[in-house]
Order: structure tokens, then C-alpha cells, then sequence
């Protein structure tokens, strides 16, 4: 016979399991993409979610005196979700960088548009990787994986056992913003020699016939050339993004680690 009692207690747990979902749903890429899907959605797929993990979650026994404790409990589901979601989003912003790069060396940089996975502003360039990594995204099935992260961390964090190291945490973050720099000029490398080759050869030209306008020349030139070393170097976009979501996933185990009891 099912047993369909559900006690306060188990309500108290719910709640809990629901504020680190929540929490991570807001934040992760993909699923917390600001305006798409609307927040309703957002809302809904994660009690949703919640429900589901509520009879897979090895139940804890909590262990709080007052309306307070319970809160800090609460603010500490809180703190694991977003650490979890901010350590896969943080992830994509390499390519917010590399598409900066690009745009500068093509004169593109005075252009830009709001990204819904970032919430910031980023360039043509820059959005097209965004989009490109959030396409390789989809079809190679990484969202899974990340939604996999966050239904292990219930496993390898109890809930209210999250134990917040600082240290280890800005020892991850610092591991990021250490290779943050190398992986996005892996990306934009090609459009950024080119460019650079060509104001070299631009340079040496104002200086043999002066007489000629090389910045009037040299915009369209670059403007052109980089925009057909971007499209040429399209087919790497994809071992790109294989290398963004092998860090991805050597960021959320690290973050996880940092958080374990």
C-alpha cells in the first residue's frame, strides 16, 4: 500500500531541496537566461525538479532550535545552488572575451547588444560565440551533465551539510581567472594575428607612401579580413567549446569539492 503522508517535517525538507534547486536553475546557463524561458517556467521546472529529487535525496535528520536557525539553513541550500550555477556560467564568459577581442582588432567594438546568458553587455562578436557555445551546448548534451552535477551534489552535499571553505572556493576562482586569458585568446588567436600582420603591413606602407590614408584604408581591410578569418575558422568553434565544457565540468567538480563536508 502507498503511503501518502506527508508531515510538516517532510514539507520543512521540500523547502530546502527546492531553495538550492531554485537557486541553481536562476544562475546556470541555459536554464536561467534572462527572459527566455519566462520566469513562470523557470519556477515551475524547478518544484518540478524538486519533486523529483524529494524521493531520490537521502533524508537527514535537521537540527535547528528556532526560526532562525532554520533560515541560516535555508541561506546555506541558498549559497550552494548559486556556487554551483555561478561555477558553470562563469565558465561561458570566455567566450564574451574572446568575441571582445575579436571586435577590437576588426573595429567592431563600439557595437554592442545585451546577452540573456551573461546579463551584460558583449559585442557582435562576442555574441555569436555566446550563442555558439549555447548551440554546442544543446546538441552535445552538456545541460545534462550539469543538471547531473546538481542532482550528485545532494549525495556529495546533505542537505545543511554544505560546509563553505573560502579558501578552496577563491582557489577555484582563482584557477579560472588564471586560464581565463589563455582559453579566450585560444579561441580568437587566428582573427588576432591576421589583424595584427595587417597593421604591421599598414604600418610600413604609411611610412613608404605617406601620401596614402591607411586609417580609412586599414578599417575596411581589417573589418573584412577578420569577418573572413571568422568564418573560415568556424569548424574550430567546435573543439572550442568541447575545451570550455571540459573546464566547465573541472570547475563544477572543484566547486563541489570545495563545499563537501
Amino acid at each position: 500500500m502507498i503511503d501518502y503522508s506527508f508531515s510538516y517535517g517532510d514539507l520543512e525538507y521540500f523547502l530546502l531541496i527546492l531553495m538550492r534547486v531554485a537557486s541553481f536553475v536562476a544562475v546556470a546557463p541555459v536554464f536561467g537566461m534572462q527572459g527566455v524561458p519566462p520566469n513562470r517556467i523557470k519556477v515551475g521546472f524547478a518544484i518540478m525538479l524538486s519533486m523529483l529529487l524529494y524521493g531520490m535525496v537521502p533524508m537527514v535528520p535537521l537540527e535547528y532550535d528556532s526560526v532562525l536557525g532554520y533560515a541560516i539553513i535555508v541561506l546555506k541550500e541558498v549559497l550552494v545552488g548559486i556556487f554551483l550555477g555561478f561555477s558553470a556560467q562563469i565558465v561561458t564568459t570566455i567566450t564574451a572575451f574572446a568575441g571582445n577581442v575579436v571586435d577590437m582588432q576588426v573595429g567592431l567594438s563600439m557595437v554592442s547588444l545585451f546577452d540573456p546568458i551573461s546579463r551584460n553587455q558583449v559585442t557582435i562578436s562576442g555574441t555569436i560565440y555566446q550563442y555558439t557555445l549555447l548551440a554546442m551546448m544543446l546538441i552535445s548534451g552538456m545541460y545534462r551533465f550539469i543538471l547531473a552535477a546538481l542532482t550528485d551534489s545532494f549525495t556529495l552535499i546533505p542537505v545543511n551539510g554544505a560546509v563553505l571553505r573560502s579558501d578552496s572556493i577563491l582557489a577555484s576562482v582563482m584557477t579560472y581567472l588564471t586560464n581565463y586569458i589563455i582559453i579566450g585568446f585560444r579561441i580568437c588567436m587566428p582573427v588576432f594575428i591576421i589583424t595584427f600582420i595587417i597593421n604591421v603591413v599598414l604600418g610600413v606602407l604609411a611610412k613608404v607612401a605617406p601620401q596614402m590614408n591607411m586609417f580609412a584604408v586599414g578599417i575596411q581591410i581589417k573589418l573584412l579580413v577578420g569577418l573572413g578569418i571568422m568564418y573560415l575558422t568556424a569548424v574550430m568553434l567546435g573543439s572550442a567549446s568541447d575545451f570550455v565544457f571540459r573546464y566547465m565540468k573541472e570547475m563544477l567538480n572543484n566547486m563541489t569539492r570545495a563545499m563537501m563536508p
